[in-house]
């Protein structure tokens, strides 16, 4: 005789969906300077320095020293995404795949805050003239050679980055971050100086098992930095006070949920921004070039 119990077997099922791995907040939007606008592009106004000089003499004409006055601009760009459900997949469903669809395009709308931000970090800026300037060499640190990713994260290179703001006059109590990926966060837990308790204060090590301040910065992991070759062989990382980079913001994250007659009346998911991002001071940040390797 044939078994066929098997037959009327029950699947069961979650109530709740679950979101697969992902980056979900923007890990640096809160570290820029924001302006919510509604513009073509914004400009951010800059002044330069002179240096104070020795009166020479009563009653002497007042100086004009001309003051340096520059701009940097940042021009917004639309991101968005889009997604579509059938009406009766709603009601053969347990959850609710509209809702979800939303706040998983939220999540990739929060990233793509990190990546305008990354772009415009070490990429060119565009100033009031119209001309593109390129990442500053002198705001660059490397290992051995000059442009060759050729050095892990290690202490030197920290503190050269250290260095190169206080060239710059930077004030050391500005607050400042330093923006890496997995691999140099797993090289930082192997660094002495990082991890040992005769040199920095690692309760917060052994609660989160990770390091997120050290030497005067707040160490962030991104996934979403730049690889000039590949991944595994070459990663731009960089530090940067709160002053480095403006982002002006159009529209913020904006999600539409609504029915199409076009189609049958299935439900259309769309999300959107309007967002730019620029680098304002050249000095407030450093590209550290680093092997992507232990």
């Amino acid at each position: 005789m044939v078994n066929t119990v098997d037959n009327v077997f029950v699947s069961t099922y979650e109530s709740i969906l679950r979101h697969l791995a992902q980056q979900r907040p923007s890990r640096l939007r809160s570290k820029v300077m924001e302006r919510g606008v509604n513009s073509e592009e914004h400009n951010w106004e800059r002044l330069g320095t002179r240096e104070a000089q020795v009166k020479a003499t009563r009653l002497q004409p007042t100086p004009v020293q001309d003051w340096p006055w520059s701009r940097r601009v940042s021009v917004p760009v639309t991101y968005d995404t889009g997604d579509s459900t059938e009406q009766e997949d709603i009601v053969q469903m347990i959850i609710d795949p509209n809702s979800n669809l939303a706040q998983s395009q939220g999540y990739a709308m929060k990233r793509a805050y990190d990546d305008e931000i990354i772009a415009a970090a070490t990429g060119t800026a565009l100033d009031g003239l119209g001309v593109a300037n390129p990442f500053p060499d002198a705001q660059k640190v490397f290992g051995v050679t000059v442009d060759v990713y050729d050095t892990s994260l290690n202490f030197d290179l920290v503190t050269q980055v250290t260095e190169k703001f206080l060239d710059n006059d930077i004030d050391p109590d500005e607050p400042k971050c330093m923006v890496i990926g997995p691999v140099q966060a797993r090289k930082l837990l192997q660094l002495t100086e990082a991890t040992s308790g005769d040199y920095v204060y690692v309760k917060a090590l052994a609660e989160m098992g990770y390091i997120d301040n050290w030497m005067g910065y707040q160490w962030i992991v991104s996934t979403r930095l730049n690889h000039p070759t590949a991944p595994g062989t070459d990663i731009d990382c960089f530090a940067m006070t709160g002053k480095a980079l403006g982002l002006m913001v159009d529209r913020d994250v904006t999600s539409r949920i609504a029915e199409d007659p076009s189609i049958s009346f299935a439900w259309r998911i769309y999300s959107f921004m309007t967002i730019g991002a620029v680098r304002v001071e050249d000095e407030h940040i450093v590209n550290l070039q680093l092997a992507d390797t232990i």
